[in-house]
């Protein structure tokens, strides 16, 4: 497992480093430096939230401006997202819902690395993905690139935040050997998620931080009770409910 890193210690290719891995993206990483850095990259999670989700958000406006229905642009959206990130996140969520059905530890850390996905998983993946696109139809113009990115910034903090909150369930695994952010890497990833939600969704943005961190209280409890950590699939199981929460915070707000 790759140390903390306890000073603040940013560096450019960090970006990059996130990039490859929150992303299917041929970005120009050096692999053996981003393995070397670890958890000390987390702090770029959100930048990666931010340029992805922004980019969706673009796709969904530009598609909407050629007359496409707003459902179909909610789609094509959410189909960027799937591809550029490989569904990482979804299927994350997927295991984790899968795994709730175990009855013991070990049974569900066992049912988190089986690549097959079960009724609980096809149910909790239905449901995102019928709320965000529910979510994203309801935005227009240019609050639609806005709302996603700010989302996508904030959803990718929250994973850097469980990381340092939580203890690695397994020894092995993405996030066992990404390893354990800093306190000054966490408080960096949020200070970017709550610029970025300010910036683009005005002071209604403070608040609309505070409920995305909040979406993953929930998954934080029960992978501590059910799972005794967090795994990889738990951080994208808390992306994901803390993108639902931000679209349905952001629509109350900028409705």
């Amino acid at each position: 497992m790759t140390k903390t890193i306890d000073k603040l210690d940013l560096q450019a290719h960090d970006i990059w480093a996130a990039f490859s891995l929150l992303t299917r993206l041929p970005v120009p990483v050096d692999h053996a430096r981003a393995g070397s850095r670890g958890a000390g990259a987390a702090w770029a999670f959100p930048v990666v939230g931010l340029i992805v989700g922004g980019l969706a958000g673009a796709l969904a406006m530009f598609t909407g401006w050629l007359g496409v229905p707003a459902g179909m642009a909610a789609a094509s959206a959410l189909a960027f997202l799937a591809i550029v990130t490989g569904g990482m996140h979804e299927d994350g969520l997927a295991d984790f819902a899968d795994a709730m059905g175990g009855m013991t530890v070990e049974r569900r850390l066992e049912i988190m690395k089986d690549s097959r996905i079960g009724a609980y998983g096809v149910i909790a993946l239905s449901i995102a993905l019928l709320a965000r696109w529910s979510g994203i139809g309801e935005l227009s113009g240019w609050t639609t690139v806005f709302t996603l990115a700010a989302v996508g910034a904030a959803s990718r903090a929250v994973m850097v935040w469980l990381m340092f909150a939580m203890q690695p369930a397994r020894n092995s695994g993405l996030s066992a050997g990404v390893g354990k952010p800093s306190g000054t890497t966490v408080l960096v990833a949020g200070g970017i998620a709550f610029f970025t939600c300010v910036l683009f969704t005005g002071l209604s943005g403070v608040v609309l931080c505070m409920l995305i961190f909040a979406a993953a209280l929930p998954i934080y409890w029960i992978a501590n009770r059910a799972l005794g950590g967090q795994t990889g699939d738990v951080l994208g199981a808390a992306q994901q409910s803390a993108e639902i929460i931000g679209l349905a915070a952001a629509i109350a707000f900028l409705a």
